[in-house]
């Protein structure tokens, strides 16, 4: 080993490696640690060429600056202190471990029994000392520049009312794209592509929401089995971009660039963020970076043992949010990927955990407090999964003003409906316009509601149809692992079939649900593939399928084809209508007050008495809203006006005679989408107020009526 560098104090802030043009000032907060050494590598990561103790400690933050160090540097860490895993201290300097504040990682984890910092053996509860060195084969962190030419890129800034958020996965998105060159396929390069971005902006999303792209790392026991962690929920490191999806190797520029090119085509990035667990996983796991550099601090250990983790995740360990600096992790990170990355906003998965305030989730606790009052944070776009595996963990509709959630209770409710389960109507209405029971009481809108009928976690849309059981074996866990209630229909045969009868049920109910989703109050997200029929040919946890399972296939049949255009128009009708993407909620009138704003019927063209929406049988319901009554102004302060419109929606198999409501004088209505016709059927159908319209089973129909608020003509038959 070769001492050649010359170093300084350097200072406690910023935390990680920042370069400044002459040099690089390391900073590593460690409170518990007895002492620090920067281990830095040769260029390609192999060797250690020198180690370098830190002997500046300001605040609990080891420190130094190396004046002649460059972007470039390769470099770990290796932390000195008392290993008593019986009283929460893990500490062995023999791990090289990554810096939390790394902005790029270099090299690949290959599971290595040498990274665990004790003995495995026979006796898995054995935590004896292990003294391997794992240097050479450990990932490195690296430093980087700071200079990106970001041009004149400018965040889209779509309102919530007016947001199509589009769920994806970075590699399965292009892993297939005929029309992006193989080298790309997969990458943020390959995203970034003409032909990518054109089938985004073709299908009207306004967000994309990426599954998790922060560095991350696959279990050993998924490589053992010849898997990976394909949906990457297993962080690392909050601020560096995974290597793995990078084409060029320069991952944090190449992840820039993507978000330039989206930017510029009119879409937000999401990024979905994993800040509840690490890759450590729980006692047994190894040891990468929190575990060796203060595991006290970084975890939730039990107090009265800790030796062991509080799991809220089921992942083993839960980061400790209500450490200072453990907090100050997590909004440096989100600031950083907001500052300097451009993204716009965050899904936070089991966000419920880093609620936690001791064991209670707390919506007024110090996590959510910070970005409430934080000038970056609360100006995007922020997205809660609303629970988690602890008690109490369940919290869809309390976390504050300022935040959407994924809805899981729409989700539940649109797919049991059109499963065909009685007594759901009353909870169906609540869902289509914009779950005010659950949002309203605290102040938030309909937009608080993130409204989906499908996620990378459970079927895709066409299994949801074709499937009622898992099947899982490729996962190699012998299908016990994934969801068993799935609220799935199959339509009467399980998986592929050449039916014709049950192919073209399943089309229907796959465009009753698409129909559902986009007419709903609230903001609509789609799973990437959902629009073309992609299927995981039953697979609800394809988390560790790095293959044909999950990517999309770009071949794409008339079938596909036909759904894919139904798709766009559909995303089209609810861009040009504003009665479906209310900004506040309704205020339920009486027909003849004059001040109409919604209404519900039943197939009699009555208004829906209460007895009715407590029928447990009922599975057919109207809905009017009145285009005139909409109640909100544009950004100029002129009214928002509409057409009128009645949807009709019938889970029942057989049709139903619905008479349409004549309370409206001189009422025209004229079909602007039936589900039970396929796409492109000639012709214009109308019907006036005490009409009959014949409402087939399994089927959605909407119906409209030009107002004076009318921003596009009436759409001919059918959608």
């Amino acid at each position: 080993m070769i001492k050649h560098s010359v170093v300084w104090p350097g200072k406690p802030y910023p935390l990680g490696a920042t370069w400044d043009g002459q040099g690089v000032n390391f900073a590593l907060f460690s409170e518990h640690a007895e002492r620090v050494d920067l281990c830095l590598f040769d260029a390609r990561g192999r060797r250690e060429i020198e180690r370098i103790p830190l002997r500046e400690r300001t605040d609990m933050v080891w420190h130094c600056y190396l004046p002649d160090a460059t972007a470039g540097l390769l470099y770990g860490y290796r932390v000195h202190g008392p290993y008593r895993p019986q009283l929460g201290q893990r500490f062995n300097p023999n791990k090289l471990l990554l810096d939390p504040y790394a902005r790029a990682t270099f090299g690949k984890l290959h599971g290595s029994t040498a990274d665990f910092a004790y003995k495995i053996g026979a006796d898995r509860e054995d935590l004896s000392f292990d003294w391997r060195d794992n240097g050479a084969a450990m990932p490195k962190c690296q430093v980087i520049g700071a200079t990106f030419d970001w041009q004149d890129d400018r965040a889209p800034d779509i309102p919530w009312s007016e947001t199509v958020i589009y769920e994806l996965h970075v590699k399965g998105f292009t892993a297939l794209h005929p029309a992006i060159p193989e080298p790309l396929r997969g990458t943020y390069a390959g995203l970034a592509r003409a032909p990518a971005i054109a089938h985004l902006q073709g299908l009207g999303v306004t967000a994309v929401e990426l599954l998790p792209v922060h560095c991350f790392i696959d279990e050993r026991d998924l490589l053992e089995r010849g898997l990976c962690n394909y949906w990457g929920y297993n962080s690392i490191g909050f601020f560096a971009p995974a290597r793995r999806y990078s084409a060029s190797g320069d991952a944090p520029a190449e992840f820039k660039a993507m978000v330039k090119a989206l930017h510029r085509g009119g879409i937000e990035v999401i990024l979905d963020v994993v800040y509840n667990h690490t890759a450590e996983g729980n006692h047994l796991g190894p040891t990468y970076c929190f575990r060796g550099i203060d595991n006290a601090s970084y975890y939730r250990l039990k107090a009265d043992n800790p030796r062991f983790y509080m799991d809220y995740t089921g992942c083993g360990n839960t980061l400790n949010t209500m450490h200072p600096r453990v907090l100050q992790l997590i909004m440096d990170s989100l600031r950083y990927w907001v500052q300097e990355m451009h993204v716009d906003g965050f899904r936070f998965d089991l966000a419920a955990t880093l609620a936690r305030e001791a064991h209670e989730v707390d919506r007024f606790g110090a996590f959510l407090d910070i970005i409430h009052q934080d000038p970056v944070l609360s100006r995007v776009k922020l997205i809660a999964e609303p629970w988690d595996v602890g008690e109490g963990g369940y919290q869809v509709g309390n976390f504050p003003v300022g935040w959407t959630e994924w809805n899981g209770k729409y989700r539940d409710a649109v797919r049991a409906y059109w499963k065909g389960d009685g007594g759901l109507i009353g909870d169906l209405a609540y869902r289509l316009t914009g779950s005010s029971d659950l949002y309203a009481h605290n102040g938030r809108r309909p937009n608080a509601s993130i409204n989906f009928i499908t996620a990378h976690d459970g079927f895709v849309l066409h299994d949801l149809v074709s499937y009622e059981r898992k099947h899982n074996e490729a996962n190699g866990e012998s299908n016990r692992d994934g969801a068993d209630n799935n609220q799935s229909w199959n339509c009467g045969a399980e998986g592929p079939t050449e039916d014709a009868k049950t192919l073209a049920l399943r089309a229907r109910q796959k465009r009753n649900l698409l129909a559902t989703l986009l007419l709903s109050q609230g903001v609509p997200m789609l799973v990437a593939g959902d629009e073309m029929g992609r299927s995981q040919h039953g697979n609800n946890n394809a988390y560790c399928q790095d293959n044909a399972i999950s990517w999309i296939d770009w071949a794409l049949s008339d079938e596909d084809l036909e759904l894919l255009a139904f798709v766009r128009e559909l995303i089209l009708f609810r861009r040009q209508h504003p009665a479906f993407r209310r900004r506040s909620y309704f205020k339920v009138h009486s027909a003849h007050d004059g001040a109409r704003n919604i209404l519900w019927f039943d197939p009699d063209g009555l208004e829906m008495s209460d007895d009715e929406w407590n029928q447990g049988f009922a599975r057919c319901l109207g809905m009017y809203l009145a285009g005139d009554a909409i109640g909100e102004t544009d950004a100029a302060g002129r009214p928002v006006v509409d057409d009128d419109f009645m949807v009709l929606i019938n889970a029942h198999h057989e049709a139903i005679l619905f008479v349409l409501p004549s309370f409206h004088a001189h009422v025209r209505w004229q079909v602007a989408l039936d589900t039970s016709q396929t796409a492109g059927v000639a012709g214009v159908r109308r019907f006036a107020g005490g009409d009959i319209f014949p409402l087939q089973g399994r089927s959605l129909a909407l119906l409209q009526q030009p107002g004076q608020g009318s921003k596009s003509p009436p759409v001919a038959a059918t959608i």
